[in-house]
């Protein structure tokens, strides 16, 4: 936890790797300081075929999710360093965007919780 997944035009991978993009994302949630360095997640998915306004080209929209308990202040900081980050790497993709959906800490669960639960009960 967190998970950013990026959904992205296929042709901002001409301009930028993914793994520069990633690292981009990567590294402006951890400067927040909100998680842990070895807790965040990025994964990628890019589209060939999508549809946009008119005299728009690509887009990228990060979908960050997020244990619960952030302020709203905290995560439109989150936000905002995501996007300055983005549009240093890709300043000529007219839609760069991200929002934050939270989890709910009483319904997530992963492994390292279930093996916990086994080696403690």
């Amino acid at each position: 936890m967190p998970h950013f997944i990026i959904d992205c035009s296929k042709d901002i991978l001409s301009q930028r790797s993914p793994e520069v993009i990633m690292k981009a994302v990567y590294d402006a949630a951890e400067a927040t300081g909100l998680f842990g360095e070895n807790d965040i997640k990025v994964r990628i998915q890019p589209f060939e075929h999508y549809m946009l306004g008119a005299d728009k080209k690509d887009f990228l929209h990060v979908f960050g999710n997020i244990m619960e308990g952030r302020t709203t202040e905290q995560k439109a900081n989150l936000s905002q360093s995501v996007i300055e980050s983005l549009n240093e790497l890709l300043p000529d993709v007219s839609i760069l965007s991200i929002n934050i959906r939270e989890f709910e800490r009483a319904t997530y669960c992963n492994k390292a919780l279930i093996d916990r639960k086994s080696t403690t009960s």
